[in-house]
């Protein structure tokens, strides 16, 4: 594998010239971001700090996160905050629904922290979010990218019933990584439910993978045919970049070659939609995913 290895875990080494991004520019993203800072909106483009946002806010696609900022998961590369979640707020699915409409977005992805506290894993309020999208704005089309829901088919169920266009869950890392990246997460439960998805009648199912965890080319590709096997139609593969030092380090940084190596491979083996390269994240041009 072509990789920029990082000689320690304490050892500061620069990032490589392709993970530098520009400011983001031009009328639309300065529109929706005066929009944002108006009405004192939440994306997760803009808490997260997306180095895309400026791309996607161009082209109408944003990411909403509901049920809170609190994770009940101690995932290893996430930097959103691990405890005790806040109470749900019910009124979330229309605040949710009047930012998308203020900001007239045209494609609209929906992601969520881990609710295992829930009963219903925070199932109900991800449907009723959806269809308060819908109410208030019918020419939008949306993205769910789901937690696992722990498997349990019926809390799936509530997100296949109200049929968005593409349903995504992510896997990740590899299967020897996955213990140590995703803690509470398993391997094989992650497939089974993009399993499941499809078989219910989802039309478009997608995952994604982070690479420089210490992967091997054999592993990324392996998963990529698990996620084939699956049935998944949509594939995003991007570069892990630590949020803090509490975190995961990254051990290698993947060089654009190599991202094209998956790429082609993605493709040869029958994936829809391969995106593939250091600065992909989850919902990068996801509104070509509809297609």
């Amino acid at each position: 594998m072509k990789t920029e290895i990082l000689e320690s875990k304490t050892t500061h080494t620069p990032k490589p010239k392709w993970l530098r991004v520009k400011l983001p520019t031009g009328k639309k993203y300065t529109e929706l971001r005066g929009l944002v800072d108006k009405y004192n909106l939440h994306t997760i483009c803009t808490s997260g700090s997306c180095p895309n946002m400026g791309e996607c806010w161009g082209e109408g696609t944003a990411t909403f996160m509901i049920l809170g900022n609190i994770c009940t998961r101690s995932c290893g590369f996430c930097g959103v905050q691990t405890g005790r979640p806040e109470t749900v707020d019910w009124a979330e699915p229309e605040k949710v629904a009047r930012s998308i409409k203020i900001m007239k977005i045209k494609h609209a992805v929906l992601t969520s922290v881990d609710r295992d506290d829930l009963p219903d894993m925070g199932s109900i309020l991800w449907a009723e979010t959806v269809q308060a999208v819908r109410r208030l704005n019918l020419d939008t089309t949306m993205e769910t990218l789901i937690p696992d829901f722990q498997g349990i088919e019926k809390h799936i169920d509530r997100i296949v019933n109200v049929m968005p266009e593409v349903v995504s869950h992510n896997m990740e890392t590899v299967r020897r990584l996955t213990r140590e990246v995703r803690i509470q997460a398993k391997y094989d439960q992650s497939l089974g439910v993009l399993r499941y998805l499809k078989q219910a009648g989802v039309r478009r199912t997608k995952s994604g993978i982070m690479l420089g965890l210490g992967e091997t080319e054999e592993e990324v590709k392996q998963t990529m045919l698990d996620l084939r096997e699956a049935d998944v139609d949509i594939v995003t593969i991007g570069q892990y970049l630590q949020p803090s030092k509490k975190h995961l380090p990254v051990k290698e940084f993947i060089t654009p070659d190599q991202f094209k190596v998956y790429e082609d491979f993605g493709k040869e083996i029958g994936f829809r939609h391969v995106e593939s390269g250091a600065l992909v994240r989850s919902s990068y041009k996801a509104h070509k995913h509809i297609a």
